[in-house]
């Protein structure tokens, strides 16, 4: 993978490793289904359905999670006493 090009989230080959590279934020989805994922040493070899196999999860909606944990925010403008301009 160059460090320019993302991979496919849904790539059915993409390893764990590489994706927690790629989307440091997709751990998190992977702790809150209490997986023991992040920083395991399978991670370089295991897929995100060899995870949903293994730990019983619907692959489907495990994937939409995925993608909803990587998808850019948009940052909304600081709060304030801003005056509006004219």
């Amino acid at each position: 993978m160059t460090p320019d090009i993302k991979p496919d989230i849904d790539d059915p080959d993409l390893v764990l490793a590489e994706l927690f590279r790629a989307w440091p934020a997709a751990a998190r989805v992977f702790l809150a289904h209490h997986t023991a994922c992040v920083g395991c040493p399978i991670a370089p070899f295991h897929t995100v359905s060899d995870t949903v196999f293994h730990y019983g999860l619907d692959e489907a909606a495990f994937r939409a999670a995925l993608r909803d944990a990587i998808r850019p925010r948009r940052r909304s403008a600081p709060r304030g006493d801003a005056v509006p301009s004219r």
